[in-house]
């Protein structure tokens, strides 16, 4: 989707926790192998403890705010994604981070598609934005904590582990040179017929976590590759991304290999994976510089693809005129990338 007018991204943050969750340790416990914990390549991931998800995006969004010099009450849309748990059942995140932070005039809005939930909602910011009143901003959030007993970072899933982490990132729809960074499109590819890989031969339950105390999504993979076989999801993934890369320089006017293109910054997956699946794909298709930002946080769940922005933005990374191309993924399955520019000076 190409915007008619970018959309100003006015900040971005991220918040972390301090303590961490070793892989030394994960191996120690026996959760991992020592061979696993170098195909992960993540020394440690954030770990939560005394914090609610959604006070982690309130702490982002807070530091968002500040960065841009924004009001709260200026606020006209919070669209908040997550991927797990946020401590409540039959409840809205987003209506407790937008009151929270003062933003009385703002609608709530929460997006669960799962790790992709991030790009989504800066695809649909953008989309009420652009019809919106021209001084309106929106503030999208994100947050996940994936802790014991439902949910262990490090053996939940194959190729991938996850840290915790609040982000924010406030848009607007008047962007302007003092804007450090402009978001020109977002491409979005899916294909529905992969949600099996995460519910495999598992029957509906009545309530969470009834065939398993712990997610694991090792299991439904497992199930399903035992029917599919792993060669049909490994030639659907390099085309997706090929597709999604390939169609976001074509929105953004871009073509691959443009001097003009900075940078791809890659999901937060574990170094194998992005390795056997991402980047030779992009290094063709893009022929940029590509940058992995999550050796020391892992998948933020829903947060990737804000973190990504969040880290260009922190890094000053684009100078005037660059782009950079922000990729993530999740389940169902779904792939995004957020073409982003700092602006010329005038």
């Amino acid at each position: 989707m190409r915007f008619e007018q970018p959309a100003g991204i006015a900040s971005a943050a991220v918040w972390l926790p301090r303590r961490r969750s070793t892989a030394s340790d994960a191996v120690a416990q026996r959760d991992i192998r020592e061979g696993q914990a170098r195909e992960l390549a993540h020394p440690a991931l954030p770990d939560a403890i005394g914090i609610g998800a959604p006070d982690m995006a309130v702490r982002a969004a807070h530091a968002a705010l500040r960065a841009a010099g924004v009001e709260a009450e200026d606020v006209g849309s919070v669209f908040h994604a997550w991927m797990y748990y946020q401590g409540h059942d039959l409840w809205s995140p987003a209506h407790y981070i937008a009151g929270r932070l003062g933003a009385s005039h703002a609608l709530p809005i929460g997006i669960q598609q799962v790790c992709n939930g991030g790009a989504t909602a800066v695809e649909l910011s953008a989309v009420r934005l652009a019809a919106a009143d021209a001084k309106e901003y929106a503030l999208v959030t994100t947050a996940d904590r994936f802790v014991a007993p439902g949910f262990n970072r490090w053996t939940a899933d194959y190729g991938v582990a996850y840290g915790d982490a609040g982000t924010a990132m406030l848009l607007h729809a008047s962007p302007d040179a003092a804007d450090p960074l402009l978001l020109h499109a977002v491409s979005t590819v899916a294909v529905p017929e992969l949600e099996e890989m995460h519910r495999g031969d598992d029957p509906f339950a009545d309530a969470a976590r009834t065939h398993r105390g712990a997610v694991d999504m090792r299991a439904t993979k497992r199930a399903y590759l035992r029917r599919h076989g792993r060669e049909g999801f490994s030639a659907t993934n390099e085309r997706c991304v090929r597709e999604v890369a390939t169609e976001a320089l074509r929105e953004a006017g871009l073509r691959p290999g443009d001097d003009r293109i900075r940078c791809a910054v890659l999901p937060r997956f574990g170094a194998k994976t992005l390795q056997d699946s991402w980047i030779p794909i992009l290094a063709e298709v893009v022929g940029a510089e590509l940058e992995d930002w999550g050796r020391e946080t892992g998948h933020l769940g829903a947060g990737d693809a804000v973190a990504g922005v969040a880290e260009l933005y922190r890094r000053r990374h684009l100078e005037p005129g660059e782009y950079a191309l922000v990729f993530s993924a999740g389940a169902g399955f779904t792939w995004s990338c957020l073409v982003v520019q700092a602006p010329n000076q005038q």
